[in-house]
């Protein structure tokens, strides 16, 4: 079982599959590799000149493989509860169980409603329908978190990813029982 299992791999799912398997938590991205950034080319992302959507997805899968993040490339089509935490059921056929979800899913908000997240209107541009989250990323459901424009966050690529990394640090915090703090330093 993993400890954190991250559905949708784009700046704010990877970001937060970063986080968790940097944290030496038991991580799995979910890539359904459907998402907007792949199609996007970005001069607007913070300590990066310009750069591909396809790049910029394909580094933070590396990013978050190189802790230690189990990537998978499928599409999530059920999530349900199990007794310990969540199943995910993919297209492939494959099962997956996870003590907390991560929702990442761009636009799509099918899969939370089906698992019963609450969902309210959007307030970005295009962006009808976003998962209701608190303040930490928390939704209705106990275990299940939701980052970036899902969870009703601008859909600029570098703001998703800051909000993948902050959900994913309050998962982490969660599971600790001590707020998780990810700070490294130069090497002299």
């Amino acid at each position: 079982m993993y400890e954190i299992a991250v559905i949708g791999a784009g700046p704010a799912g990877a970001s937060a599959a970063l986080f968790a398997a940097k944290a030496g938590k038991q991580t799995l991205l979910v890539d359904s590799d459907k998402g907007m950034t792949r199609r996007g080319r970005y001069e607007n992302y913070y300590g990066i000149a310009e750069i591909s959507g396809p790049e910029l997805v394909d580094i933070g899968h590396q990013q978050a493989v190189k802790f230690g993040a189990e990537l998978v490339k499928d599409q999530a089509v059920k999530l349900s509860k199990s007794e310990e935490g969540f199943v995910i059921e993919t297209e492939g056929g494959t099962s997956y169980e996870a003590k907390h979800i991560i929702l990442a899913t761009g636009v799509l908000t099918d899969l939370a409603a089906a698992a019963g997240v609450q969902t309210q209107d959007g307030t970005e541009p295009r962006i009808k329908t976003v998962i209701t989250v608190n303040a930490q990323g928390q939704t209705n459901v106990p275990g299940i978190w939701a980052a970036g424009t899902v969870a009703g966050v601008s859909v600029h690529a570098v703001i998703t990813a800051g909000d993948g990394a902050k959900v994913a640090v309050n998962v982490i915090s969660e599971l600790n029982g001590a707020r998780y703090v990810d700070h490294d330093v130069l090497k002299s």
